[in-house]
């Protein structure tokens, strides 16, 4: 089984560098490949732990640039990013649609969680689902920290509020990238209560902290906060569990044919490391503090 994926994974490849070549458009490996990330794989300490693995057994240096998933898709929309390792299955799914990246794979998972104050003033621990506690939080306009920056996590949230019921805000926005018009959609809800502060997701937890206000988060990097020394956090899980709230990684290849200069092939081997089993093994196996972040979830290469 892992030789077809290995294949499937050369051909794929092979195919693209054809092409690349056919187009001018390779360009000599520099020793360096640029991953646009999200915060939550940065501040979890992942990368640092694995990726001096690859730089040993690739001689690759791998610059890493991390943003909210939206910003990073937008990086590499603009060539500025080889590969892609980001959590928001459909703003991934439109990047690989739109023709910006190839060979996109299954990396690794977690879940979102409900942050807020022990006390849980809006009756968050009562819920039974994430919608519920939202709307909780938007009945007792108590405070909620969005991060408010396109990432996974906002969009994870925005399709929270939606399951809520509520009426929501909803601003368009649209962006060229090379000639083409790139529309999205942002919703929040009304009141004061909710405050989006465009930030990472160790900021937006520091603000909800500051606050004493509620946000969602990913697991990994709540771990990462709360179970420093000291503490970065008060803040407690209050809600957890839903399979609205699973969270999976996948990683992509910025499309060569879509943007000159990307070092192609030092993405390929990236991808081919990453989903490998004996890296596989080490994201399962990282902890901090004795718990958990990651659970790894490589798969065949997406026929997309």
């Amino acid at each position: 089984m892992q030789r077809r994926r290995l294949r499937a994974l050369q051909l794929i490849a092979c195919a693209a560098l054809a092409l690349c070549a056919a187009s001018g458009l390779a360009r000599a490996a520099d020793g360096v490949l640029t991953l646009a990330t999200t915060t939550s794989t940065e501040n979890s300490g992942l990368l640092a732990r694995i990726h001096p693995d690859f730089e040993a057994k690739t001689g690759i240096r791998v610059k890493v640039i991390a943003k909210g998933t939206g910003a990073s898709l937008q990086l590499a929309r603009d060539g500025n990013a080889d590969v892609v390792l980001v959590h928001a299955r459909p703003e991934e799914d439109r990047f690989v649609a739109e023709g910006w990246g190839v060979m996109r794979r299954e990396v690794m998972h977690n879940d979102f969680v409900v942050l807020g104050p022990r006390t849980d003033p809006a009756g968050v621990r009562g819920a039974r689902t994430a919608a519920e506690g939202f709307a909780r939080i938007a009945g007792s306009e108590s405070t909620f920290v969005s991060r408010g920056d396109s990432s996974g996590t906002h969009i994870k949230e925005q399709e929270i509020w939606r399951k809520t019921g509520r009426a929501l805000e909803s601003t368009q926005s649209t962006v060229i990238v090379r000639g083409e018009a790139q529309r999205s959609e942002t919703l929040r809800p009304r009141g004061d209560w909710y405050l989006s502060v465009g930030q990472g997701m160790g900021k937006t937890i520091t603000i909800a902290t500051e606050k004493q206000g509620y946000t969602l988060a990913d697991r990994g990097t709540y771990y990462a906060f709360a179970l420093a020394g000291p503490p970065r956090t008060d803040l407690a899980i209050l809600f957890e569990g839903d399979p609205a709230l699973h969270n999976p990684y996948g990683v992509i290849a910025v499309n060569p044919a879509k943007n000159r200069g990307v070092n192609f092939e030092a993405a390929v081997k990236y991808i081919e490391w990453i989903t490998s089993p004996a890296v596989q093994k080490m994201i399962g196996e990282y902890r901090f503090q004795g718990k958990v972040l990651f659970h790894p979830s490589a798969s065949a290469p997406d026929p997309r």
